[in-house]
């Protein structure tokens, strides 16, 4: 796809579920987004469970692996990431995304460490009912996708 630079990328640091990263795979294949995965991973990336949800949506996801957050923050360094954590008072749904942004979205156990979560400027949430913890991973990443391409405008 020619605009794929432009469209939003997400961004998935040290994913430890394989089921949420196949949801993943599945959402970033139908909106056309490059997903960037952020190592180490915490399965091995050819369970069982995690073709039979992709299933051949992985054809049509263009995947790009990152060995550690430092290599990710060397290629990113030009471009806008923004942190989606609990830990942030800032709404989704009220930052201006722009073309070629980068959604960072923490593993499911621990999401980022503090080195990672200082090192982002742009932090936001997604607003949910006050006795959850949080939503589920693929949830959260369909969620700002939809916004983010909203707000740009992109259709396929």
């Amino acid at each position: 796809h020619k605009d794929l630079d432009y469209r939003p990328k997400i961004a998935l640091y040290q994913p430890d579920i394989p089921q949420n990263t196949a949801a993943i795979i599945r959402t970033c294949s139908c909106f056309d987004l490059r997903l960037e995965i952020i190592k180490p991973v915490g399965f091995v990336l050819d369970e069982k469970k995690l073709k039979r949800i992709y299933m051949d949506y992985v054809k049509n996801c263009k995947i790009i692996y990152h060995k550690s957050f430092d290599e990710f923050m060397k290629i990113k360094r030009k471009g806008c990431i923004i942190l989606f954590t609990t830990k942030s008072k800032s709404r989704y749904y009220e930052f201006q995304f722009k073309k070629g942004d980068t959604l960072l979205f923490g593993n499911e156990s621990n999401g980022v460490n503090q080195s990672v979560h200082n090192t982002i400027k742009d932090k936001l949430n997604i607003p949910i009912k006050t006795e959850n913890r949080s939503l589920n991973l693929s949830s959260a990443v369909s969620i700002a996708a939809s916004e983010a391409l909203r707000q740009i405008n992109f259709s396929n």
